[in-house]
């Protein structure tokens, strides 16, 4: 976990900029001692927001099994895809 002042984000935005990029992670920034704000880069942030897309249809998929929706191996799936190429 990288922690830094408001401080340091205010007088040294380049360093920190920086060390968003190169570490990938949310960088806590405190004020008064106090945690106050999360800085990450866009890219880091919009992994997570992927990562958390992802998990979200897994769990709505895995709903969708545990309440009795039809599964499909994926040959099964593949032959569905191909009848339905056939005939549109």
């Amino acid at each position: 976990m990288i922690i830094k002042s408001s401080t340091a984000l205010r007088n040294d935005y380049g360093t920190i900029s920086e060390l968003a990029h190169n570490e990938g992670e949310p960088i806590y920034i405190t004020k008064n001692g106090e945690g106050d704000l999360v800085v990450m880069s866009i890219e880091a942030f919009e992994q997570r927001e992927e990562a958390l897309k992802l998990r979200a249809r897994l769990e709505a998929a895995e709903q969708a099994r545990l309440a009795g929706t039809p599964t499909y191996t994926l040959d099964e799936s593949r032959k569905r895809l191909e009848a339905i190429y056939q005939h549109g």
